[in-house]
């Protein structure tokens, strides 16, 4: 469908991080998602986001099934339906609309793809200014340098997420932004909590609070543990690591600033 995921984007070369199982690749215009077929969401997506040529456009697209890959094998449609699910970009919108106008559009509109979306809590996805802000966030860190950052997206697929209407729903995402500093490549390693929000011993999801979910700035070997991702450079390039070496504590944020880079 598209060229993918770009491992040489940066100055560094930084590969796709691997899955613990095998996973269907998908490539899309500057973003790939490795579908995880047995969970019938994404273990991985990873986007190439240049800040420098980052286009405003309006929003178009309609969410739809991937025709490559079977339908049985993807969480479609019929899981958002009548509750207070939310269908969350892993991808967010406006990260590979760059570029000239209709390739811009074209990767904007293809983040519609149901396998880049992972079913997420109202409130947590209309309301996590936080977590949705990060790639903004690290954009703007990076300015001083190439503009240009590389983002990995996905839930947390545990064995303990709630089933419902033949899946079973992510309790936790995890995120790792990559960017070109002065000394090197840099990474930082994110983790947001939507467990609060979700009931599912009757298999409904009630109306959240506002608010009610946790996000966390995470040493990368935290992601390795809980997903037990290959992430190949990204490991020794994680910005925690540089403060206080392996440190295996989650760093709750509650706003911007409390994000370290």
């Amino acid at each position: 469908m598209a060229d993918g995921y770009d491992l040489d984007f940066l100055p560094t070369r930084v590969p796709l991080p691997g899955p613990a199982r095998d996973a269907t690749e998908l490539t899309y215009p500057h973003f790939s998602v490795l579908l995880d077929r047995e969970r019938r969401l994404a273990a991985v997506t990873g986007v190439n986001i240049d800040g420098a040529l980052l286009r405003e456009l309006p929003r178009t697209g309609d969410w739809q099934l991937d025709p490559r890959v079977d339908a049985a094998l993807q969480t479609g449609p019929e899981v958002y339906a009548r509750n207070d699910l939310d269908r969350g970009h892993l991808v967010r919108r406006r990260d590979p609309g760059w570029g000239d106008v209709d390739d811009a559009r074209a990767a904007t509109e293809a983040t519609f793809f149901y396998p880049n979306a992972a079913p997420q809590a109202a409130g947590f996805n209309q309301s996590a200014e936080l977590w949705l802000g990060l790639e903004d966030h690290v954009l703007e860190y990076a300015e001083t340098t190439d503009q240009r950052i590389s983002v990995f997206t996905a839930p947390v697929l545990g064995d303990d997420d709630p089933p419902y209407r033949g899946i079973r729903i992510p309790l936790l995402f995890w995120k790792i932004a990559a960017w070109q500093g002065p000394d090197g490549l840099s990474a930082a390693g994110f983790v947001l909590d939507q467990s609060e929000l979700v009931e599912s011993p009757d298999g409904l999801f009630a109306v959240p609070p506002l608010g009610a979910f946790r996000t966390f700035q995470v040493p990368i070997t935290e992601i390795i543990r809980v997903m037990g991702l290959d992430v190949g450079p990204l490991l020794d390039a994680d910005v925690l690591d540089r403060l206080s070496a392996r440190s295996t504590e989650w760093r709750a944020l509650a706003s911007a600033s409390d994000i370290t880079l």
